[in-house]
C-alpha cells in the first residue's frame, strides 16, 4: 500500500493558485476527499490531483467556414 501525502489547506491553495478560502469551501461543501487529524483537515495529493482532473475543460474546435458572417 503506497501512503500519500496529506496536504495542508494552504498547500492545496498554493497549487491551485488560489487563496486558502476555496480549498474551504470544497471541504466544507465535502466536493474534495479530506481527512480531519483532530481539529486538523488534510487533504490527500491524489485528491487534489483528481479534483483537477475531473474539472479540465477542453478546447472546443473552432470552425470558421461559416463563423462571423451576416446572414
Amino acid at each position: 500500500m503506497t501512503v500519500d501525502r496529506l496536504l495542508t489547506v494552504k498547500e492545496v491553495a498554493e497549487r491551485l493558485g488560489t487563496g486558502v478560502r476555496f480549498p474551504r469551501r470544497l471541504v466544507e461543501e465535502r466536493r474534495i476527499t479530506f481527512v480531519k487529524v483532530g481539529r486538523h483537515v488534510r487533504i490527500p495529493e491524489w485528491a487534489v490531483e483528481a479534483y483537477v482532473s475531473e474539472h479540465m475543460v477542453q478546447p472546443i474546435a473552432v470552425r470558421l467556414n461559416g463563423l462571423g458572417r451576416a446572414a
